[in-house]
């Protein structure tokens, strides 16, 4: 009997049909992925376990140990011992990471809240992750990944029979990817029942009993362990067969657009250490110049200096087209045509609150202007042009952004930038938590903006695709540049060992 059982679910919002006669059957003891674009309907059938989408707002049955369950609340889901993990973290900033994995829930003595006892089962629930954050620094002052493990942590602190994961590990450094991977198994071992999506099917093939893909919210396939084929599950999960994974480089123009020559980024808090050291590389017009690294690497600190986020605290030189480049501010950057698209979409991306196009012409409103007002005609055709060019997929440019899917609100966020028409695009984590068709897509257009004679510099956690992408990689490593190759030229262990200090 599977400790979870989804029979028949069908769920439709206004004009459009999310979910189509689904089943979904999960054993205890069992890891089962559940993969497809974005927009396939995972999120959905999460709601409905969470009891986001309540009983009655969709046909079918959930049965759990074999009885029907009906959910009109998230509570009476957590109640029901089931354990949700969301892709975008809800963890509250100005709190602790004791008070974060506790909230809700807080241990008491004598009716107040007892915060000796939470600091310890909080540091508990972080030792079973292989975690160094401490239970008393505020998430505020956490990386995303480690944001990401104070989530996991939450979770894991509360007594769950049915564990479901969305995109546990897009955020987290590689070893703690492995420590994840690993907790995984002995939650497994434990009897657990547990729901995996994610969007690297490497992690998908290591860790899952099974996999059921999902395609425009009907279920296309399911696969046991033994029958695994990656070529066919990508076919399934698209609707079609990708000949390569990346598009096919054309050589970068010749023009000098970037030299950065033995650049030295002291750290504002501690003047004796470097973020950045002795970094030296260049990029052409029309070239793709991928950053390779571990995080904590110095590739984000490259990106955000270029950015002027250091307001010019750089030693060394720093030429950007003819002359000497030290941005004062972002606002100087971006007036020079650099632009910056963050890893953080959430954080510093995505305007939750505003639709398509207010998301999309935010950064550029001044060329809608005439004579100090807004054009909107102008401002709709032009927000338009870039929902066609990226094809985003939205309703209409009125639609809200969050209600989109990852991969169509990270392509809005390049619109954004792309609309000021840089020079210089910078690039960090782009395909951070979205599916492999959007990928395909980002990847192409990427190549189509530097056939037009843009340079853009490339950040990725995902080594292959830094590998698939550039024209060249510069491999960083605490701060200092280890090597720099052309595409082709190293393997991915290689280039793995090196960015690792190997």
């Amino acid at each position: 009997m599977p400790l979870l059982s989804l029979q028949n679910i069908t769920k439709d919002f206004p004009g459009v049909r999310a979910l189509s006669d689904v089943s979904l059957d999960v054993q205890a003891g069992e890891v089962h992925a559940l993969v497809g674009e974005n927009g396939a309907g995972k999120s959905t059938l999460i709601k409905i376990i969470a009891g986001v989408w309540t009983h009655g707002s969709y046909d079918g049955r959930m049965l759990l140990d074999g009885c029907e369950v009906s959910f009109h609340s998230v509570r009476e889901s957590e109640n029901s011992e089931i354990r949700i993990i969301h892709q975008e973290l809800s963890l509250v900033n100005q709190m602790t990471v004791a008070e974060n994995i506790f909230l809700g829930d807080e241990p008491r003595r004598l009716g107040c809240i007892d915060y000796t006892a939470m600091r310890r089962g909080a540091q508990q629930a972080l030792a079973t992750l292989h975690s160094s954050v401490r239970p008393d620094q505020r998430v505020a002052e956490l990386t995303i990944g480690e944001q990401q493990i104070v989530e996991i942590a939450k979770a894991l602190s509360k007594r769950a029979r049915v564990l479901v994961l969305d995109e546990p590990t897009a955020a987290l450094p590689e070893k703690d990817v492995e420590n994840l991977l690993s907790l995984i198994r002995d939650l497994r071992a434990q009897g657990l029942g547990i729901v995996y999506i994610s969007h690297k099917l490497n992690e998908v093939f290591d860790i899952a009993d099974t996999v059921t893909v999902l395609r425009n919210g009907t279920r296309v396939s399911q696969y046991t362990r033994e029958g695994f084929d990656a070529r066919q599950i990508v076919r399934d999960m698209i609707g079609r067969s990708l000949e390569t994974v990346f598009p096919e480089l054309k050589p970068p123009q010749a023009q000098s657009l970037l030299l950065l020559d033995h650049v030295t980024l002291p750290h504002p808090d501690y003047p004796d250490k470097d973020i950045l050291s002795d970094v030296s590389l260049s990029c052409s017009t029309g070239e793709v110049v991928g950053i390779a690294g571990l995080r904590g690497s110095g590739r984000t600190a490259l990106l955000s200096l270029l950015f002027g986020v250091f307001k010019g605290a750089h030693r060394g030189q720093v030429r950007y087209g003819d002359a000497a480049y030290r941005p004062a501010s972002p606002a100087d950057a971006i007036r020079r045509g650099i632009a910056l698209v963050t890893e953080d979409r959430k954080r510093y991306g995505l305007i939750s609150t505003a639709d398509v196009r207010e998301n999309l012409c935010i950064a550029s409103l001044r060329q809608f202007c005439t004579h100090g007002v807004i054009d909107h005609a102008r401002t709709n055709a032009g927000c338009a042009r870039y929902v066609e060019q990226l094809n985003i997929k939205t309703p209409s440019i009125e639609f809200p952004a969050q209600n989109l899917s990852g991969g169509n609100q990270q392509k809005v966020i390049l619109g954004r930038f792309l609309m000021n028409q840089p020079k210089l695009l910078l690039l960090d984590d782009p395909t951070r938590g979205i599916d492999v068709g959007a990928k395909y897509e980002i990847y192409r257009f990427i190549h189509t903006l530097a056939q037009q004679g843009m340079g853009i510099i490339f950040v990725s956690s995902e080594l292959p695709e830094v590998l698939g992408v550039c024209h060249k990689i510069v491999v960083l490593h605490s701060g200092k540049m280890r090597t720099e190759f052309g595409h082709g030229e190293k393997t991915e262990e290689e280039v793995l060992a090196l960015a690792a200090g190997v």
